[in-house]
């Protein structure tokens, strides 16, 4: 072996014998392309649901039926050989013969395009009220004159729908693995940890979830949700519901890690120095599986969006005026709306893009797992 390879090879042992262990799964997670690409847009995605209100260009709730069903419009970057970037009006009148509403660009009307435009007001972050959008147009309100991704039948705005509808989905899925993370550590936890009677009373829990089929269990749920419910009721109803069932499978990976090192010699040193079970399990135990915890957590996101988007559209879960990937995908049921209407299947894209993701980063954290395999 060369001196300058040999050189090299006991400088990277000796830079990872003192490595910590978040800095080894670092180096090995950044080896893996896919997952850091994958990262890269759960990222995005979660930007996008944060600055939901800035990045939208109307108000998704707002509606007009002379606008109903209108194609996507397409925004022209050069006008005479220079960056202009703008979008002709559209003109809608009624086919005499189907009665269909048609639209028809309008060349002579030129709508100009700007960045950070004004528009309907809105509380940044909760902070301070402001109308700063991050696209606009100028002469006419954006809610009037630009819809990016078309219309819906109500006539509602699908591109500012969408964006607001990232946000629901995106945190319904955060969230609900937070609490499923936290039950299934706990009773994982304690589980293993006491055994005996304790540890039958949580695995026949568990066995009663699992057993329990799925869609007639979400049937009933739908229908014992009150009917005067606010969205912000059934919106929590239903990240609690799905914690409550998608905790399980973590909750018994858990039990069987802390069964194996129970009767190591750092849990018995703890426990002879009189620390509580409570901190030998989440400070002594938990710690040394928290990269697979952190792996089943980017594994089980997607897992929480797509029961989310599956159940909305079915009308088991959110309903409107809630606005969500499943929500909107309710009006593209039947073949018309695919056939006349594509664009209403826009919230199948970001759907796939984010579930990839989440699963090309999911596998990454797991490779990552053991990190002194760098």
């Amino acid at each position: 072996m060369p001196a300058d390879s040999l050189d090299k090879a006991v400088t990277d042992e000796e830079r990872i014998s003192v490595a910590t262990q978040r800095q080894l799964i670092w180096w090995r997670f950044r080896k893996h392309k896919l997952a850091m690409c994958g990262g890269i847009v759960v990222l995005l995605f979660y930007l996008v649901a944060l600055f939901g209100d800035f990045l939208s260009t109307s108000d998704p709730q707002a509606s007009d039926g002379q606008r109903s069903l209108m194609p996507p419009q397409s925004v022209r970057l050069f006008q005479d050989g220079s960056l202009s970037p703008h979008v002709y009006a559209v003109r809608g009148e009624r086919d005499p013969v189907t009665l269909q509403r048609t639209y028809a660009v309008d060349p002579s009307q030129r709508i100009p395009v700007r960045l950070f435009g004004h528009g309907y007001e809105y509380k940044f972050l909760g902070l301070f009220t402001t109308d700063i959008h991050l696209i606009g147009t100028e002469g006419t309100p954006a809610e009037e004159s630009l819809f990016l991704l078309g219309t819906d039948q109500q006539g509602r705005d699908i591109y500012s729908r969408l964006i607001h509808a990232t946000r629901t989905s995106m945190l319904i899925g955060l969230t609900g693995v937070v609490l499923s993370i936290l039950l299934g550590v706990a009773l994982g936890g304690i589980s293993g940890y006491y055994g005996g009677a304790v540890d039958t009373v949580i695995q026949r829990l568990i066995e009663i979830l699992r057993s329990i089929p799925v869609i007639p269990l979400w049937m009933g749920l739908a229908a014992a949700m009150p009917k005067d419910w606010s969205v912000t009721q059934v919106y929590f109803a239903l990240t609690v519901i799905l914690s409550v069932i998608g905790w399980t499978e973590l909750g018994r990976v858990v039990r069987g890690r802390v069964m194996q090192i129970r009767s190591e010699d750092f849990v018995t040193a703890a426990e002879l120095v009189g620390s509580r079970p409570r901190r030998v399990i989440f400070v002594h135990m938990v710690p040394l599986f928290a990269s697979h915890i952190i792996a089943a957590t980017t594994l089980a996101l997607p897992l929480m969006i797509v029961a989310e988007t599956s159940l909305s559209f079915l009308g088991l879960g959110l309903r409107p005026p809630a606005i969500s990937w499943g929500v909107m995908l309710q009006q593209a049921q039947n073949v018309q709306a695919v056939a006349l209407s594509p664009w209403m299947l826009v919230p199948v894209v970001p759907v796939v893009v984010v579930i990839l993701a989440f699963n090309f980063l999911g596998d990454g954290l797991r490779d990552a797992a053991d990190p002194y395999d760098i």
